[in-house]
Formats: C-alpha cells, sequence, structure tokens
C-alpha cells in the first residue's frame, strides 16, 4: 500500500501543535517521569542506608524507570492518539479525508517516537543531576534495548487500540492500565527469580522482561546474554505482527458498522 508521506505529516502536525499547547500533555511528558525519579529515587537512597555495599540499587531503579518511560510513551501515542479523535468525535473528518489507516498510524508512531526523543533524555538529564546515574553505562546495548522497548510499546498500544476500537470508549481506561498490568510481570526493578512460579511463567512471555533481566546483567555482571535480545525481539516480532492484524480487523469491523456509532 502506497504511503503519503504529505498526510502522515499533516496529522503528525496536528498533534504536535496540541501537545505545545496542552498543558496536560506537557505534564504527561516532563511531570510525571520527574516525580517517579524523584520518589523511586529517594526511596532507593533511604533502602541504600541499611545496605552501604549495595550501591547498585539506585542506578537498578532509576535506569527502571527511564527505560519503562520509553514503553510507556510508545504506547501511549498510539492508544491515547486515537482516543482523543473519539473524544472529538473526529473519525469520520480523518477518514472522508483520502489519509488511509496506515497512515494515521504511522503518524501515531512517528509522534511517539518524537516524545520519546524529547522526554526520556530529559529525564536522563534530571536522573543525572539528583543521582549521578547515567544510564550511558549499558554501552553499545542501550541502542537494541531502546528499540525492543518502543517496539514493546507498539504492539501495546495496537493491541489496546483494537480493543478500543471494537468496544468505544466505555474501555478507555485500558489506555492507562495495559501497561500497569504488565509491569509487575515485566521485572523491571526486581529478578524474575522472586516472583512466584505462575507470574515467572508470564513473565518469560513478555518482551520486556528479557531487556530488564539483560539490564541487571550488565550492573551486576558486566557483560549480556545475547539470548536475552534475541528473544526479546523474537517475541516483540510476533506480537507486533499479530497487534496489527488485530487492530486492522478492529478497524474493519467498524466500517462496516459505521464511524458514526463509534463512541
Amino acid at each position: 500500500m502506497k504511503v503519503n508521506l504529505r498526510r502522515v505529516y499533516a496529522i503528525i502536525l496536528r498533534y504536535m501543535f496540541l501537545f505545545r499547547r496542552s498543558y496536560d500533555r506537557l505534564t504527561d511528558a516532563f511531570y510525571w517521569p520527574v516525580i517517579d525519579l524523584f520518589v523511586w529515587g529517594l526511596t532507593s537512597s533511604y533502602l541504600k542506608s541499611f545496605a552501604p555495599k549495595a550501591s547498585p540499587i539506585i542506578l537498578m531503579v532509576v535506569s527502571g524507570i527511564l527505560l519503562w518511560l520509553i514503553v510507556w510513551r510508545a504506547q501511549y501515542e498510539i492508544s491515547g492518539g486515537i482516543l482523543e479523535d473519539l473524544w472529538n468525535k473526529n473519525l469520520i473528518n480523518i477518514f472522508v479525508s483520502p489519509l488511509t489507516f496506515l497512515e494515521w498510524n504511522l503518524a501515531f508512531i512517528t509522534v511517539g517516537l518524537i516524545k520519546i526523543i524529547v522526554s526520556v533524555p530529559f529525564a536522563m538529564l534530571v536522573a543525572y543531576l539528583l543521582y549521578h546515574v547515567q544510564i550511558f553505562l549499558y554501552g553499545f546495548y542501550l541502542i537494541p534495548f531502546a528499540i525492543s522497548l518502543t517496539i514493546s510499546g507498539w504492539w501495546i498500544g495496537f493491541l489496546v487500540a483494537g480493543i478500543i476500537l471494537r468496544y468505544g470508549t466505555k474501555v478507555q481506561t485500558i489506555a492507562w492500565a495495559s501497561v500497569g498490568l504488565i509491569s509487575p510481570f515485566a521485572a523491571i526493578y526486581y529478578p524474575v527469580s522472586i516472583l512466584p512460579m505462575w507470574a515467572q511463567k508470564i513473565a518469560y512471555l513478555i518482551p520486556m522482561t528479557y531487556i530488564f533481566e539483560g539490564s541487571r546483567q550488565i550492573i551486576f555482571q558486566h557483560k549480556l546474554d545475547p539470548e536475552k535480545l534475541i528473544m526479546s525481539f523474537v517475541l516483540n516480532a510476533v506480537y507486533l505482527i499479530a497487534t496489527i492484524i488485530f487492530v486492522r480487523s478492529s478497524f474493519k469491523k467498524i466500517l462496516n458498522k459505521g464511524l458514526i456509532r463509534l463512541a
């Protein structure tokens, strides 16, 4: 299917204008990451006082916050963008234009990447100023970590978007709850081994788990098992393909019913 980049660019501009002029969106991009860094960073500093030799604890928690922010931003720009158009009853206006469903989603993905580029470095700077934590200690691995987590955010966003398109805004809470529901199993701040056995089985089906396990391996052992990266990308590829099919199917379903009935 041919993609018209001018149409994609137009949708990107629309959402970037909203971002620049909305205190809600600015707060979401900058305020909450800083609050998380304050609360969890200070908590880690307090816990470290009980075990002075456990210096990596702050690094582990703060880097977990920064890496998880990538997942959150990538998924929310997809699910949140679709919700925005539903709240404003704007879907009909969008799709009477030549804009295609693929172009619409490409715009969401691009806006998410822009906000990752804006908010994550800002949070990294705050982490360095507050705790002298440098996430660049991961070296080259930071690049595949960021790519894998971004893809994870995409498939979560497509899954949520597909559900919202099928059932309307009455299930909109999953746009915020989905990532929170996954996070305990992703082992962001602790090893998978401390989870109950049934939870461990779920954890190993989640691509982000392998990234966070790998990040701790670098912190404590200064090396990374390549199988963790491979497993993360393989699972991400499977889930991304499946959720793209799902969200496309959901869109076709609402087209058959009529966009005006979606609320």
